[in-house]
């Protein structure tokens, strides 16, 4: 067995610090993707609260707040809310114009019957 001729180095090697930049884009996907699941989770829970408080018009504005996070926050969730636009005109004849240019940044599409 041939001698190990390696130098041994007295102070441990680290890798080159990484520029700030990346781990701030880093941060910025986590952050929107945290903002996709948690709309995503104000949709799932809207049904149940917009069934459990007739009176009062809770759901409603918690599955707005969800879709406006969902959709700007996350590109699988705008595919998802674009497929079912695209089954269901209906849905998109109901969304207020606003929400559609802050969410898809775009105006309604008119659909004649």
């Amino acid at each position: 067995m041939p001698p190990d001729n390696t130098p041994l180095l007295s102070e441990p090697v680290y890798a080159p610090p990484k520029p700030i930049h990346v781990l701030r884009n880093g941060v910025n996907v986590a952050a929107r993707q945290l903002l996709a699941i948690t709309g995503l989770g104000m949709i799932v829970l809207a049904i149940p609260i917009g069934i459990a408080t007739p009176i009062l018009p809770i759901g409603l504005p918690m599955a707005i707040v969800g879709v406006v996070l969902l959709g700007r926050n996350a590109v699988w969730g705008r595919r998802w809310m674009e497929s079912i636009l695209a089954r269901h005109p209906r849905v998109e004849r109901m969304a207020p114009n606003w929400l559609m240019r802050s969410v898809f940044g775009r105006e309604k599409r008119i659909v004649s019957e």
